[in-house]
């Protein structure tokens, strides 16, 4: 008797669970749109530095497909009068670069893979690598860029930190101070804040980080311009 409710009670149980995984399926599906669209606002990218003055109430205004060129400040002062005046202060980043033509297709191609989890070997949004990232992005834009970082670290001539391009890539290893290759990302930013980049992270997928980072800097190999 005792076998036989245990049986008749394992459908059930098999629809449970089944019931249980396909919840978790969709909530990290979710999760995924939800962080690819984090830096969205009104359908357009904003970097995490514009996020952070967005969130303060400054204004963050941005041309057609480009990067934040203005940024307006408020501030309060007291008058000898004992009233206030508001002052603006405008903010204009000196452009070191500025990613046009397919340069500026393949970036914006790249930060629409943004929140797709890291997958060494992937090449979907349901998982890639961070060389992946840069061979689909140029593929995107109609340009065919070899797969691996190192075939890629070969692929455009050498350029100085210092004069580091939107669209240029960077090269780094495991360690500090290692010269072999295993990590690669694109400038995405040059402005007088410093240098942003997008790659896949391998904790936290394709996302787009500041190159000044001690982390990044210690691991730093070298930087190529890509022959177009």
């Amino acid at each position: 008797m005792r076998k036989a409710l245990l049986t008749a009670g394992q459908p059930a149980a098999d629809k449970a669970w089944r019931s249980y995984y396909g919840l978790i399926i969709v909530l990290l599906l979710l999760s995924s749109s939800c962080q690819r669209k984090l830096n969205q606002r009104n359908g357009r990218y904003y970097s995490a530095r514009d996020m952070v003055r967005l969130k303060r109430g400054e204004r963050v205004a941005r041309p057609s497909g480009g990067r934040s060129t203005t940024v307006k400040t408020k501030s309060r002062a007291a008058t000898p009068s004992g009233s206030t005046t508001t002052k603006t202060v405008v903010k204009r980043p000196a452009r070191v670069g500025n990613a046009t033509g397919t340069l500026a297709s393949v970036i914006e191609n790249a930060r629409a893979y943004q929140g797709t989890p890291y997958l060494f070997g992937g090449t979907t949004r349901l998982g890639m690598d961070c060389s992946a990232l840069l061979q689909l992005s140029f593929a995107d834009a109609g340009v065919t860029i070899p797969r691996s970082s190192n075939e890629q670290a070969a692929w455009g001539d050498p350029v100085k930190p210092t004069e580091l391009k939107p669209g240029d890539f960077l090269f780094f290893g495991a360690s500090p101070g290692s010269q072999v290759i295993t990590h690669v990302g694109m400038v995405t930013v040059v402005d007088n804040e410093g240098v942003e980049f997008i790659h896949a992270s391998t904790s936290l997928g394709v996302i787009e980080n500041s190159f000044e980072a001690d982390y990044y800097l210690s691991r730093f190999i070298r930087a190529v311009r890509p022959r177009l």
